[in-house]
């Protein structure tokens, strides 16, 4: 194999890389189901730390990778920071609904407010 055929090999399997630690994140903060078990399930902490290697591989990596790779790799971290953010924000029972396929909205007796609707 070529130089030009190793560095292109090679940056494939950085994509593959990076790309695999964004499904597995994806996965921890509920936003794909599981492939094996077809649940969605949330971890955030465990979806914080596969963002930390992502970025470890960035420091490490840096002033090795292609402009293509660094863009992509900047990418998805930044897609994964801002999922990470909108689930940090969101009510546990929130996302628990979500995750079952239920809407999330307002229980039957409250109002969109949350406050006990009045007997009629």
């Amino acid at each position: 194999m070529n130089d030009m055929d190793q560095s292109r090999a090679d940056e494939a399997r950085f994509v593959q890389l990076v790309a695999m630690f964004q499904m597995a994140a994806m996965q921890q903060l509920g936003k794909l189901s599981n492939p094996v078990s077809g649940e969605v399930t949330r971890d955030l902490e465990q979806a914080q730390a596969t963002i930390g290697m992502l970025e470890t591989i960035r420091r490490k990596s840096e002033g090795n990778r292609t402009q293509a790779e660094s863009e992509f790799l900047d990418k998805v971290l930044f897609e994964l920071q801002m999922n990470y953010v909108d689930e940090t924000r969101r009510e546990p029972e929130d996302a628990s609904d979500d995750a079952s396929g239920e809407s999330g909205g307002a229980k039957p007796d409250e109002s969109e407010d949350g406050a006990p609707e009045p007997d009629e």
